[in-house]
């Protein structure tokens, strides 16, 4: 038989079965945590089938202690907005020049923003942004006239939640570097943020199960008192 490493050893002695305030399961993190920055993540177990249309939950939050990675945002934009979107930060601005080169495959970005009168060049890329997620869509903020503050609000620790198809939504709320404070702060808006969108066909317990885990750490169950509304 294999000889176990520490953490296997570590983790083998925590009950599957408890639950954890979300200081808990933080220091309980921090005591697996690796050489490097890992990211905390939260997992949300929702009481939907989003094959159906009224039970898909989506939406964007953005995280009062921001997300600790680099958000890569590219605009469809032109004229005074595509100046604008480039002195807000944006990595990459254009019009017909972004399609072509999104469609020759470089779709290295996290956020895909455009203003309405770019709809029809950013229509094109249906096949190609879609199955990312990355299609711009007006119910989450991403085509909008005011590029400068979409632009800022990806940048700065907005991030985007969709359920998946066994009824889960994952999403990152920080670093294991981060204070407990801020990762509290970003895990009470995510949660509260999902609460929030429960569709209107969801029935019966909507929240039924949280999660906290790291990059390379444990999953731990958060006891379900500490997501308000749930």
């Amino acid at each position: 038989m294999a000889k176990q490493t520490k953490k296997q050893q570590v983790r083998a002695k925590l009950d599957s079965e408890k639950l954890y305030t979300v200081d808990e399961a933080l220091a309980t993190l921090r005591g697996h945590k690796s050489k490097f920055d890992e990211t905390v993540e939260v997992a949300m177990n929702l009481g939907v089938d989003p094959r159906h249309a009224d039970q898909m939950v989506r939406g964007m939050v953005s995280l009062p202690s921001g997300t600790g990675k680099e958000v890569r945002v590219a605009v469809f934009a032109k004229g005074d907005n595509a100046e604008k979107a480039l002195a807000a930060g944006a990595d990459k601005v254009g019009a017909e020049d972004l399609m072509e080169d999104m469609q020759n495959g470089n779709l290295d970005y996290d956020r895909v923003i455009a203003t309405p009168d770019m709809m029809g060049v950013v229509g094109r890329l249906g096949k190609v942004l879609g199955p990312k997620g990355l299609m711009p869509n007006p119910k989450l903020g991403t085509v909008t006239p005011n590029v400068e503050q979409a632009v800022k609000d990806a940048k700065g620790g907005q991030v985007e939640f969709r359920v998946e198809k066994q009824g889960i939504i994952h999403s990152g709320i920080g670093k294991l570097s981060f204070k407990d404070e801020d990762l509290k702060k970003n895990f009470k808006a995510l949660t509260e943020a999902i609460v929030k969108a429960k569709p209107a066909g969801a029935k019966g317990k909507y929240v039924r199960k949280v999660t906290l885990t790291s990059s390379m750490g444990p999953g731990l169950k958060v006891d379900l008192g500490e997501v308000e509304g749930a």
